[in-house]
């Protein structure tokens, strides 16, 4: 998979198929789209592109418009590349951009980069100034400048939309399993490991303190939870804490992880947590012993569904 972040050093793609959009997540339904442009750019000899931009557009229309995002720009693009997209271009988008009319969109914009054979597109994409454009012109502009327009439809479009909606309220509520359904793929948190208050070594389970690599990526429902943890090519089991630890004194909400027969000083380090299972909410114990029994019985729980 080729990644292009800068549009002036783009090359001159065989017969593109295209798909537009945010693909936040990187879910089921989207996979679906990805199989479907996959396919097509085969059948007619080409090649598969998948344009996405960054930031968010809703954030640069709707300056007050903050969005938790399922997969920041690098995480989108790991998951990607397990999906078999040929290339992966990010528009950066910028108020100028937005600014475009429809018809210069496609013109200057999609056919001078990309020259493309097919776009497969939603049957209510809207784009270019005011997003005054939608299928009907892409399609009258595809029969002047030679590309098809391949529509996704209405009922695939609500399944995405909803989809992406699902997620979110999931992971909110603490439902990684099905989260991970609608995903197709577990729900992962990237960040690197900084120091704590090293509460946790005291009472025999030390854990790394995660400062997540994107401020805005989803962080789901406070609580326990399963994981295992990637580290230096090794996978590790162990239980997630992410709250406001009520029965030490805290520092406001962390995300901590334990993991399982390891015992090494990681500070700096890169980490990838899988979420796995929720395991309980997050509760405020009479004292450190009733905490630690409880800790027990978490890993023993965790474990077992590991």
């Amino acid at each position: 998979m080729r990644i292009f972040r800068n549009l002036h050093n783009l090359p001159r793609f065989n017969k593109a198929v295209l798909t537009i959009g945010t693909f936040d997540g990187v879910h089921v339904g989207h996979q679906h789209i990805i199989n479907s442009v996959n396919t097509l750019a085969q059948e007619v000899g080409g090649e598969s592109i998948l344009l996405t931009f960054h930031p968010h557009p809703r954030t640069i229309v709707h300056s007050n418009y903050s969005i938790q995002l399922l997969s920041p720009l690098e995480e989108k693009f790991e998951l990607l590349q397990q999906y078999g997209i040929n290339n992966v271009v990010v528009v950066p988008f910028t108020r100028d951009f937005s600014q475009q009319s429809p018809t210069a969109y496609v013109s200057d914009f999609l056919v001078k980069n990309f020259a493309p054979s097919k776009i497969v597109i939603g049957y209510n994409h809207k784009f270019g100034k005011n997003r005054a454009g939608n299928l009907t012109l892409l399609s009258q502009m595809g029969t002047k400048y030679g590309f098809a327009v391949e529509e996704i439809s209405k009922q695939q479009v609500e399944d995405i939309a909803i989809s992406s909606t699902k997620i979110r309220n999931a992971l909110q509520a603490g439902k990684v399993a099905a989260a991970s359904r609608w995903l197709g793929h577990k729900y992962h948190l990237h960040g690197v490991v900084v120091k704590g208050q090293q509460l946790g070594k005291k009472i025999g389970f030390p854990t790394a303190n995660i400062l997540l690599n994107d401020s805005s990526k989803l962080v789901p429902a406070n609580g326990v939870y399963a994981v295992t943890v990637h580290l230096d090519k090794q996978v590790y089991k162990g239980m997630l804490n992410i709250g406001v630890r009520p029965t030490v004194s805290g520092l406001g909400k962390t995300i901590e992880v334990n993991m399982f027969n390891f015992d090494r000083n990681i500070y700096g380090e890169r980490i990838k947590i899988t979420l796995v299972q929720y395991l309980r909410a997050e509760h405020k114990f009479a004292n450190l012993p009733a905490l630690v029994a409880q800790l027990n019985k978490d890993k023993i729980a965790a474990l077992s569904c590991l």
